[in-house]
């Protein structure tokens, strides 16, 4: 029967595996054999690791027999005549049944324990000839002991083994994965590949989409704002806070000494979503001051003045609701650790700089806004146009055709 078994994402105390898990893939098991050890050790020597230890050893006594076909030809000995009296002999074959005393027992065929123990009591045993003549093995093989490994591993087809090693403390596992692959290059020689599984795979595969989906979540975020303010500049302006928020997110995780994980960067997705909305504050109410007829200047420090107190209220809730996870609160929190972080220091960090510096950039980035309909506007030199309108009155003027009035409407004349 054939076991799978999928590594667990979220590791625990229980689950099998260590972090890295590096798969060298060789063309034979003697080579395997040869560069194993060589790359064990340069492993343990970049001092990236805790302990380094391989799931292939060699330490399983074997006993090659060798058959001198030639030799056996001109006897008349076929070589598969020498197999089989070297497996009735060790293997413990089964070849019949006996009844005493009312029981049914095996009948077993195999030498002496003390003969199979020593590899010289094959010598002393015989095989018939193509006449009937026993021919002694001594004089058809030739034995040689080696080590042998108890199992042997294949990973898509080729000889393998899966080097598992726990990082040092303070070392991400990517930058054990980074130290790895380093090893590979120098020790490794042609004709050797290697690959990750385990947690080690699904580090990689993670890390590769969360570029991914930080840009997807990015540009979604920028077409919606574009529709909203019918702007490219203004969703411009209010994407910069995630910068801001990047700084403290990967800030708080260097400083506690978090790693950058699944969790970490499920965090960093969310801060996308979390400090767009100061931005969002800030610029949609210095827009509505410029078109109130305010400067840039006065809009910008009038939209960070005046949305103060709401982004400071919105993100001091967000922290608090995530200080549990950055605790480690409840059973099995301790995974969750790195997303706490990240959510508590983007949001903190990205809010004091949001306050300062997005109401800045608006002040160089932001377009003209044309004053909404029935406010001041500016003319061409400067004078205010003013629109008065008298209403309509209704004569009667006699005509032929029996019409009963026209309608007169007097409008005063504007000033350009």
């Amino acid at each position: 029967s054939v076991n799978i078994q999928e590594p667990a994402t979220i590791s625990t105390a229980s689950s099998r595996g260590l972090p890295v898990q590096y798969v060298i893939q060789a063309p034979t098991l003697a080579a395997l054999q040869e560069v194993l050890p060589q790359f064990v050790d340069a492993a343990n020597a970049t001092g990236q690791f805790a302990f380094v230890r391989a799931n292939l050893d060699f330490t399983n006594p074997e006993l090659q027999v060798e058959v001198d076909r030639d030799r056996a030809q001109s006897l008349g000995i076929d070589p598969v005549d020498v197999a089989t009296t070297l497996q009735v002999a060790l293997s413990e074959q089964r070849l019949g049944y006996f009844i005493r005393g009312g029981q049914q027992y095996e009948v077993i065929a195999q030498l002496e324990s003390d003969r199979r123990a020593d590899p010289s009591g094959l010598r002393g045993l015989y095989v018939n000839s193509a006449d009937g003549t026993p021919i002694l093995l001594d004089n058809l093989i030739t034995t040689r002991e080696s080590a042998a490994p108890p199992q042997l591993n294949r990973f898509n087809r080729f000889e393998s083994a899966t080097v598992n090693a726990q990082p040092a403390p303070g070392v991400s596992l990517g930058a054990a994965l980074d130290a790895m692959d380093g090893v590979a290059d120098e020790v490794l020689p042609d004709g050797f590949t290697r690959t990750v599984t385990g947690q080690s795979r699904d580090f990689r595969e993670s890390s590769g989409s969360l570029y991914v989906v930080f840009g997807l979540a990015l540009l979604l975020i920028y077409l919606v704002l574009a529709a909203q303010f019918e702007s490219f500049r203004d969703p411009f302006i209010i994407l910069l806070t995630v910068p801001l928020a990047l700084v403290g997110a990967l800030g708080f995780l260097w400083f506690f000494g978090a790693t950058m994980n699944v969790f970490s960067q499920i965090g960093i997705v969310m801060l996308v979503g979390l400090v767009t909305k100061n931005g969002i504050l800030i610029v949609e109410f210095a827009r509505q001051r410029q078109e109130a007829g305010a400067s840039v200047m006065e809009a910008a420090r009038e939209g960070a003045a005046a949305r103060f107190r709401p982004i400071l209220m919105t993100s001091l809730a967000t922290i608090l609701g995530v200080v549990p996870i950055a605790l480690a609160l409840g059973a099995g929190a301790e995974s969750r650790v790195p997303m706490g972080l990240a959510v508590i220091g983007g949001l903190s960090v990205g809010t004091l700089l949001t306050l300062f510096v997005i109401p800045a950039v608006y002040t160089y980035l932001a377009g003209a806004h044309t004053p909404i309909e029935g406010d001041a506007g500016h003319g061409g030199d400067g004078a205010t146009a003013q629109v008065s309108a008298v209403g309509p009155t209704e004569t009667e003027q006699p005509g032929g055709d029996g019409a009963s009035g026209v309608l007169q409407t007097d409008a005063g004349r504007a000033n350009a």
